[in-house]
């Protein structure tokens, strides 16, 4: 008996006679096959979207924070990516409401390299933050009655989109300042000893 070996017409995609595995790779070879998602270039991954760009430790050591949110902010299109590049100043940044609206002032975003004339930005301009509008309200009536400030804690990609972590904060004394650096080396120190302590048991 004699057993001939059909071939498969391309033309038609009918691979069922040649078994399962022949199918599969004679479809990959023709491009029938079934590709995967395809990303375009303006596709970013979770670590790019949501990442901390900078953070304010200065705010932490001269205040203590009573009470946090999360904001949006109002930026042009080449503050972003100053923003994204991972150039700003925080230091100096402090938030007042003026006209029932919250605005970010002290922060420094230098010019993006690439923008010039008209698509370039003021580097020092205060910004819109958002808010809404009965958080505003509770926090100015809270500001000026426990002689409270706004200050920015971080600032941060969510999902692609800037954000700004925003603090009702009391300033403190020159005592208090140190009583928290003593406070927090304090604890350092006794973290870095109960590692040691824990390391030190493992070899018994």
């Amino acid at each position: 008996m004699t057993c001939r070996l059909e071939e498969a017409d391309d033309r038609s995609g009918d691979y069922r006679h040649l078994g399962m595995t022949a199918a599969r790779k004679r479809a990959t070879s023709t491009g029938t096959g079934r590709p995967g998602p395809a990303k375009g270039p303006g596709h970013k991954s979770g670590a790019e979207a949501d990442r901390v760009v900078a953070s304010n430790r200065r705010a932490r050591h001269d205040y203590e924070i009573i009470e946090t949110t999360e904001c949006g902010i109002v930026l042009q299109g080449s503050e972003v990516k100053s923003l994204r590049a991972g150039r700003i100043a925080l230091q100096d940044a402090y938030a007042r409401i003026i006209d029932g609206e919250m605005w970010l002032f002290g922060v420094h975003v230098p010019p993006y390299a690439q923008a010039n004339g008209f698509g370039a930005h003021e580097p020092d301009r205060r910004r819109k933050l958002l808010m809404h509008r009965r958080q505003i309200d509770e926090w100015m009536g809270r500001s000026q009655q426990q002689s409270l400030t706004m200050v920015p804690l971080s600032i941060y990609f969510r999902d692609g989109r800037a954000k700004v972590e925003l603090a009702l904060a009391r300033g403190r004394r020159q005592y208090d300042k140190r009583h928290a650096i003593a406070t927090r080396d304090a604890s350092r120190e006794a973290a870095r000893e109960a590692r040691s302590a824990a390391r030190g048991g493992s070899y018994r």
